[in-house]
């Protein structure tokens, strides 16, 4: 009996071809990814507004980050299993309605809890992702991953200066309530315009849990982008925790305004993406991997070469984040691009391990950032942002050793 080709379109999907629905997919993942980063900038008129205690006020970013965690390993690798637009939409309507909640809160507890919704939510752009490249022909899946991608680093880079822009026209409450409106029309014009894609995976949910082990312990190249990327991230992750605070002491002593304008300079690292996926495609991903390190690590040696505090010091600083986020950018596409090549079957579940550990990473680069700078000022955290990168690329030297030695 011949199988029906709706089944089979449905299966494998119709290959994207067209740049509307790249652009779609991208926008998309920008609009969702931003959910995470809109409360970072606004965790003091927060606390202040639901009466919470200083030592709490970290709550409000990690337990969003928490639940983007649990996501990552929990929700995310059913994207082997469930149809992948229904997974996205239902990811979706948890998130709506827990930004929601998080907008309506006055009190913490309804609050923090709504943040942890978010967060778990939120992972439906690591549906997308791998989305995407399942959609893309072989050909040139390094560029519409690196298109997609560009819209999520374009929704990280903007979520903060968009947020305090926000809260300084209305309230932080607005802030909230004007992404979950967002999250409600995307769902709808996803659920019409997307194609459905069904995995062909046969595993229950625990036996798909318990292949994650066994697909980190046997993908050597999975743990290793991975970890570059960690590595890359906590710079990125350490050098945004603590530029907002040197930019708001004594040397420049910028408003809130200012350092918004300054996080927008970042946006232009973006461009990264879309750039690094054609070079993917061009088999160049092994020195355009050791070029993006090197721009990461170079981005801290800038912000030593001017006097601090100068005019010519922060137009520096602005030159780092622009240099730094294009060297985050290209290489977690780069990184992506690589491991989807492992195997559509397990696609989702490469990449929520891959995000779950460059998450981790950046987690660490911001307990680093805050600890470096309150003990030894930028000095300290810059060098340790330099060192990460450059033990990413001392690593990454290790792969080119072993593969010019076995061939």
């Amino acid at each position: 009996m011949s199988t029906s080709p709706s089944l089979n379109t449905a299966r494998t999907g119709p290959k994207i071809t067209s740049s509307w629905l790249t652009l779609l997919l991208a926008s998309a993942c920008g609009l969702i990814a931003a959910n995470i980063y809109y409360a970072q900038p606004l965790a003091g008129p927060i606390s202040d507004a639901l009466g919470m205690s200083p030592s709490t006020t970290g709550l409000i970013v990690t337990l969003t980050q928490i639940g983007y965690g649990l996501g990552l390993l929990l929700i995310v690798p059913l994207g082997d299993l469930i149809e992948n637009r229904k997974l996205t939409l239902l990811l979706l309507a948890v998130a709506a309605l827990s930004l929601a909640g998080a907008g309506l809160s006055a009190h913490p507890l309804p609050f923090l809890l709504s943040a942890l919704g978010i967060g778990v939510g939120t992972v439906a752009v690591q549906v997308l992702v791998p989305y995407a490249a399942h959609m893309a022909p072989e050909a040139s899946r390094g560029r519409v991953v690196g298109n997609v991608m560009s819209g999520l680093m374009l929704g990280i880079m903007l979520a903060r200066p968009v947020s305090s822009f926000l809260t300084q026209l209305y309230s932080w409450h607005m802030v909230f309530f004007a992404s979950a409106s967002v999250m409600v029309v995307l769902a709808a014009v996803l659920s019409l315009k997307l194609p459905p894609r069904i995995p062909s995976g046969k595993l229950n949910y625990s036996e798909l849990l318990i292949s994650m082990v066994h697909l980190a312990r046997r993908t050597p190249e999975l743990r290793r982008r991975a970890l570059y990327h960690a590595a890359l991230f906590a710079a990125f992750s350490l050098f945004w925790t603590t530029t907002p605070l040197l930019l708001a002491g004594p040397l420049f002593n910028l408003s809130q305004g200012g350092i918004a304008l300054f996080a927008l300079a970042g946006v232009a690292g973006a461009v990264a993406a879309p750039i690094a996926g054609r070079v993917a495609d061009r088999g160049l991903s092994q020195p355009a991997t050791a070029l993006a390190m090197l721009a990461v690590a170079a981005a801290f040696i800038f912000t030593h070469i001017a006097t601090p505090g100068s005019s010519c010091s922060l137009g520096l600083l602005v030159l780092a984040a622009i240099v730094l986020d294009f060297g985050v950018s290209a290489n977690m596409t780069l990184g992506q691009r690589k491991i989807f090549e492992l195997g559509a079957e397990v696609r989702a579940r490469l990449n929520g391990l891959y995000m779950t550990t460059f998450f981790i990473g950046g987690a660490v680069g911001s307990a680093l950032g805050g600890w470096a700078y309150a003990n030894g000022g930028w000095m300290l955290a810059s060098w340790i942002g330099f060192a990460l990168p450059v033990l990413a690329l001392a690593y990454f030297l290790t792969e080119r050793i072993t593969v010019k030695s076995t061939t």
